[in-house]
């Protein structure tokens, strides 16, 4: 739901003072679409310390059909009192399904920095958008408030009865939009429950929330609620309103609560006028969330695979044009990938022992094709030692097998699934770093193994080298729609792509350009971690304190 990871410099860090949740609305957009209004989204870029250059930090949701749109999905910023963190926001209306930014039409952008949000009256800072000569874009407005440290999460079910019939043919489409209250008494949308068609009746999912999205760990700050008819066009019709708090809501642990929804113009204006409807709180309850770093300082180890694509489209590794030449003066796109992700990884696994493969070779003696060869060259034993020791594996077994096909994933992916489906208590999760220069030839078997391995304590990183075209992999990176395979969804997102190729920096900064690359294929590993835990209710143990914890702040 949240972008959530500050600006990342691997040369020089500091432990971020605080965090600072940033909400984003805007007024009076350009109006673009032909036939409807523009369907807004906004981009926030951070700009790095050292390159200068500008890094998409995360983006809100698409709301279709609205020149003034209000962001539920909000920029959560590590906050750094003594640097000066620049920001640059910009707006697009959003005309197909293309996640490439510069598809889309530009509406404006503006620049600020985090200090400059915090430091507005009541963290309230409003800003011209521009960028377009001769055209008025609009304006962009931002909150700022920061995160208490409450952990809880809740969760809650609601429906309603007889509410206001708003549509002339058919009964309403309602949805309930939440907002907490501000210290200057404005409201901040918080949440939006989906729209049930057709009914003045509706019975809403349940839905989870931070507490502190709700109330910023005040539990009797007021937390307003708003019933709307949906309409197609965006002019969603206002039922009514009804008011709450945190504290009051979680008594809907115990008992229901019934809410009157009013109409304030109907309660002024009609003499016999009692209410628009009325909701119920069916259900409320509370959970702690635990982090990442509660699990790993409760013992978890993460356990790192290696393996590498040895088909023949990589090319005649003692050419200097292949992907697998090792040259006496650089390291290959392979080599990099592989020790900028595992230099981190190894920080969480204890024994330093990873296991590494290859796939798509023919192996001596008698020229089989193998898809999950160990490098080490004993099957007995796949392990490494370090990161150091797989680079070396990796470059003898260039000298000795050779490149073949075809580009076979599943093999290694169900490898690594028997291991991890071995160990299902919580000690112990699987992460499988792929690395590959091109199109997978079994995409349903390999679908079919990610689905398996979603169920399992495991997460699969794959990094795409050489300049092939990566579609296939974008649907293994369940980031848009789940991947699924036979009928059957995967029960988690565990699949994480990236193209090194959007890595290499230009001014030749190895150091920082392989930083970011690590920093964006681990940034989902917390998440995917605690989801199977939460999944299977599995909870950190007590912090281990005879091994000092690895720097987090510098890593993830």
């Amino acid at each position: 739901m949240m972008a959530a990871i500050g600006e990342f410099d691997p040369l020089n860090t500091s432990v971020p003072a605080t965090k600072i949740e940033v909400t984003v609305s805007c007024r009076n957009l350009l109006d673009v679409d032909t036939f409807s209004k523009s369907d807004p989204v906004v981009v926030l870029y951070v700009q790095a310390i050292g390159t200068k250059e500008w890094r998409e930090f995360g983006r809100t949701e698409v709301i279709e059909n609205t020149l003034s749109p209000d962001f539920v999905r909000k920029f959560v910023l590590d906050f750094f009192f003594e640097e000066k963190q620049n920001l640059r926001f910009d707006a697009y209306n959003v005309d197909s399904r293309s996640s490439n930014i510069s598809k889309h039409d530009f509406l404006g952008q503006t620049f600020c920095t985090l200090g400059e949000i915090i430091g507005s009256p009541g963290g309230h800072l409003e800003k011209t958008l521009s960028g377009i000569p001769g055209k008025k874009c609009g304006v962009i407005i931002f909150m700022a408030e920061e995160l208490s440290n409450c952990r809880d999460i809740a969760t809650m079910q609601l429906c309603a009865n007889k509410l206001d019939k708003k549509d002339f043919f058919g009964k309403s489409d309602p949805f309930l939009v939440f907002y907490r209250s501000n210290e200057d008494g404005t409201f901040t949308i918080c949440h939006k429950t989906e729209v049930v068609k057709n009914t003045l009746n509706p019975v809403w999912q349940p839905f989870t929330i931070p507490v502190r999205a709700l109330c910023n760990g005040d539990f009797d700050r007021t937390v307003k609620v708003d019933v709307f008819d949906w309409d197609r066009d965006g002019s969603h019709d206002f039922i009514g309103e009804f008011t709450t708090s945190y504290r009051e809501l979680s008594r809907g642990q115990n008992q229901f609560t019934v809410y009157e929804v009013l109409h304030p113009k109907k309660k002024g204006k009609k003499k016999k006028y009692i209410n628009s409807g009325t909701v119920t709180l069916l259900s409320f309850k509370v959970e702690s969330e635990y982090t990442f770093v509660d699990f790993i300082r409760g013992g978890t180890q993460l356990n790192f695979t290696v393996a590498i694509d040895f088909t023949a489209s990589n090319g005649n590794p003692a050419q200097p044009t292949s992907l697998h030449y090792m040259s006496p003066y650089q390291m290959n796109a392979y080599a990099m990938a592989l020790k900028a992700v595992g230099e981190i990884i190894q920080d969480y696994d204890s024994d330093k022992l990873f296991p590494a493969y290859g796939f798509g070779a023919k192996l001596p003696p008698d020229g089989k094709i193998s898809h999950a060869f160990p490098l080490s060259g004993d099957s007995d034993n796949v392990n490494c030692v370090g990161i150091e020791g797989v680079l070396e594996s990796y470059f003898e077994s260039l000298r000795t097998v050779q490149l073949y096909g075809p580009t076979n994933f599943a093999p290694v992916i169900s490898q690594v699934a028997r291991s991890a489906a071995e160990i299902t208590d919580g000690s112990q999760y699987f992460v499988l770093l792929m690395i590959t220069d091109g199109v997978i030839s079994d995409m349903v078997q390999t679908r079919e193994a990610v689905v398996n391995a979603a169920s399992l304590p495991m997460s699969i990183i794959i990094v795409g080298v050489g300049p092939a075209e990566f579609d296939a992999m974008e649907e293994l990176d369940g980031d848009e729609v789940r991947v699924s395979s036979r009928g059957r969804l995967a029960e988690r997102d565990i699949v994480q792509f990236v193209p090194f190729r959007d890595y290499i920096d230009r001014s030749g900064n190895q150091v920082l350009s392989m930083a970011r690359l690590a920093k964006d294929v681990l940034a989902e590993i917390p998440e995917q971690l605690l989801s199977f835990m939460k999944s299977r209710g599995i909870e950190p143990r007590p912090a281990v304190t005879s091994s000092p914890l690895p720097q987090l702040h510098r890593h993830i």
